[in-house]
């Protein structure tokens, strides 16, 4: 039997995710993170992306967080996200859209303030239309 790590994903708003897995990787400011259990205790600030947890036997599940915290203990992660949604949960038809508004902003080069705003949503809606992609790979598989 595989060794297993306890995994919640939390929003602001909900419980997103609690069980058993035997790896977590998540999209952290300082890259790609991938966590087996005993990994080392760590905190890590989680940029928009994905959160991906393999379960037992294979199974994977796709998570998109807008960002939040990673907290890492030898057999327990938690993922504290300002957003999160399962990537099977996401309209792509919105995040397209969204996109399509973020770079027309960026194009039209108001002040600084939406400048920042438009290149974070355009951030946001790029990781959720990644996690739509990783989704529909992970259920070819």
């Amino acid at each position: 039997m595989a060794m297993t790590l306890h995994v919640d994903i939390v929003s602001a708003e909900k419980q997103i995710f609690s069980g058993t897995a035997e790896m977590v990787i998540a999209t952290a400011e300082e890259g790609e993170l991938g966590i087996l259990p005993r990994h080392n205790q760590m905190l890590a600030r989680l940029k928009p992306g994905q959160v991906r947890v393999k379960l037992q036997y294979g199974e994977e599940q796709v998570f998109y967080v807008s960002g939040g915290m990673l907290e890492v203990q030898p057999h327990v992660v938690t993922v504290l996200a300002d957003t999160a949604e399962r990537a099977a949960d996401l309209d792509e038809a919105m995040a397209l859209e969204s996109k399509r508004r973020a770079e027309e902003a960026l194009a039209s080069r108001t002040d600084e303030i939406s400048l920042a705003r438009a290149q974070a949503e355009l951030l946001e809606a790029i990781a959720q239309l990644q996690a739509i992609e990783k989704l529909r790979k992970v259920r070819k598989v």
